[in-house]
């Protein structure tokens, strides 16, 4: 059984992160798509708002399971049985950091592969940080991220 890994901090998860869990999931016979708890970042939304979002989003593909977790990733990986960590590359900004972590983790655990899958070109310039200021502004959002993850958002930064 083939079991991959993709990790974020998906706060909040938009369309293109879920381009990514959907196209991977149809390549491996199990994903998990962990959440991560403690990242450096000042996550705007709690641990457990970030899983229950993209567990709503993603609770109808079979061989997905979301899950949080906290420490390095290759540990977590390890614990889950996975040998493959995947990654979302949106332009080669990313590839450079991304490459630099799927180095450092194959330093740390020879057995696990990352693999990079592209960012489907309507969600390349997505992120997180870009939707949540986009957010705060008023900017409208709504062909980014799904509905629920727009109404969250919407709630949260009323609240600030």
């Amino acid at each position: 059984m083939t079991i991959a890994v993709y990790a974020g901090t998906f706060d909040p998860v938009t369309n293109g992160h879920l381009d990514i869990a959907v196209r991977a999931a149809g390549l491996f016979d199990k994903l998990y798509v962990a959440v991560a708890q403690e990242t450096g970042k000042n996550t705007l939304f709690s641990l457990e708002e970030r899983v229950q979002l993209i567990r709503q989003e993603l609770s109808g593909v079979a061989n997905i399971e979301v899950v949080s977790f906290d420490g390095l990733l290759v540990d977590f990986a390890h614990k889950i049985g996975a040998n493959t960590i995947v990654r979302g590359l949106r332009a080669v900004s990313d590839f450079d950091i991304e490459l630099q972590m799927a180095l450092m983790n194959k330093e740390m655990a020879a057995d696990l592969e990352t693999v990079f899958l592209p960012t489907s070109p309507q969600y390349l310039f997505i992120s997180s940080s870009i939707i949540k200021n986009v957010a705060s502004l008023q900017g409208d959002i709504s062909r980014l991220v799904p509905e629920r993850v727009l109404l969250a958002l919407e709630k949260k930064l009323s609240q600030i």
